[in-house]
C-alpha cells in the first residue's frame, strides 16, 4: 500500500505562475508522505489562442516549468507525473505535442506519453474547441511502467472515452490508470464520473484523475473535480469544482491487493474465439 497525491490547479499563459501553484501540491504531498504526485494536463500552460499555445511551446529541455518540476523531484525524491506541451518532432509542423511525461525520484523524464485522441468538439448552443488543429495526435500506446504506487497506464483526457486503450494497458498488467484532463463544465457533468467508474471497473484498475479547474481565460474553463477510484468502481476521494485559494490535493492509499483481489474474484476472461480482443 503507498500513498498517492492527487493535485487540483487552474494553469493560465504564465509559466512561472502554474509552476508555483504545482510546487503548492508538491508541498503538500511531502508533508503528508506520498510516495508520488500526479498533476493534470495541460499543467504548464493554458493558451488563450492557438498562437499563443504554439508560441509558449519549448522542449522540457528548455522549460523552466519542467526544469522546476525535476528540480523538486530530485529535492524531494518524489515522483511526478504530469502533462505539458512539447513542439512537434517534425520542424515543418506548425502543430505541437500533448505529452504525459514521469519525472522519477532523480528528477530524470523516463517516460513520455502523447495523446492518443483529440478533443474536437461542436455542441450546438454550447461549447466549441478543435484540438487537432493545435495537436498532433500520438501514434502508440506507452506499455505500463513500474512506480511506487504500482505499475502504470498513462492515459490524457479525451482518451477517457475509448476503453481500447485502457483494456490494453490492463493486459499488460497496469494496477493504476491515469487520466490527467482538463475537462470542459457541459462534457464533465454529463460524463465525467460516470466514464472514469466504468473505466475502473471494466479494468479493475484503479484510476487516478487529476484535473484543471476554473477559469484559465476568457474563452475556456475546467470541470475540475479530480478524483481517484478503486477497481470494485467506489470513488475514494474527490475535489470541488470550484477554484480555491490555493491549489487542493487528494491523498488516497493505493492497495495493489485490491487490484489482485479484484481480478481473482471477478475475473474478466474475454471470449476472443466469439469477438476479436479490443
Amino acid at each position: 500500500m503507498a500513498l498517492a497525491a492527487i493535485g487540483q490547479i487552474c494553469s493560465t499563459a504564465s509559466m512561472a505562475h502554474n509552476l508555483a501553484q504545482c510546487r503548492v501540491v508538491i508541498k503538500k504531498a511531502v508533508a503528508a508522505g506520498a510516495k508520488a504526485v500526479f498533476l493534470p494536463e495541460a499543467s504548464d500552460y493554458i493558451g488563450s489562442s492557438p498562437d499563443e499555445s504554439r508560441s509558449l511551446c519549448k522542449p522540457s529541455s528548455k522549460s523552466l516549468f519542467v526544469l522546476g518540476l525535476q528540480e523538486d523531484a530530485m529535492k524531494y525524491s518524489l515522483p511526478i507525473s504530469v502533462g505539458i506541451h512539447e513542439p512537434s518532432d517534425d520542424p515543418k509542423s506548425k502543430r505541437i505535442k500533448n505529452t504525459l511525461i514521469w519525472i522519477n525520484e532523480k528528477g530524470e523524464i523516463t517516460q513520455k506519453y502523447q495523446k492518443l485522441h483529440l478533443f474536437d468538439l461542436e455542441i450546438e448552443g454550447g461549447p466549441v474547441m478543435k484540438e487537432s488543429d493545435v495537436v498532433e495526435p500520438g501514434s502508440k500506446i506507452l506499455a505500463p511502467f513500474e512506480s511506487p504506487v504500482g505499475r502504470i497506464g498513462a492515459m490524457i483526457c479525451f482518451d477517457l472515452r475509448f476503453p481500447e486503450i485502457s483494456l490494453a494497458l490492463k493486459r499488460q498488467n497496469a494496477d493504476v490508470l491515469l487520466y490527467p484532463s482538463a475537462f470542459t463544465p457541459t462534457t464533465g457533468k454529463a460524463h465525467w464520473l460516470s466514464l472514469l467508474r466504468a473505466r475502473a471497473i471494466e479494468c479493475e484498475a484503479f484510476v487516478i484523475a487529476a484535473a484543471q479547474v476554473g477559469t484559465h481565460n476568457a474563452k475556456r474553463t475546467s470541470y475540475g473535480h479530480s478524483t481517484v477510484i478503486n477497481p470494485w468502481g467506489e470513488v475514494i476521494g474527490e475535489l470541488g469544482g470550484d477554484l480555491g485559494e490555493e491549489p487542493e490535493i487528494i491523498l488516497a492509499q493505493i492497495d495493489l491487493d485490491k487490484v489482485k483481489k479484484t481480478r481473482r474474484e471477478m475475473p474478466l476472461l474475454r471470449r476472443t474465439d466469439v469477438y476479436p480482443e479490443l
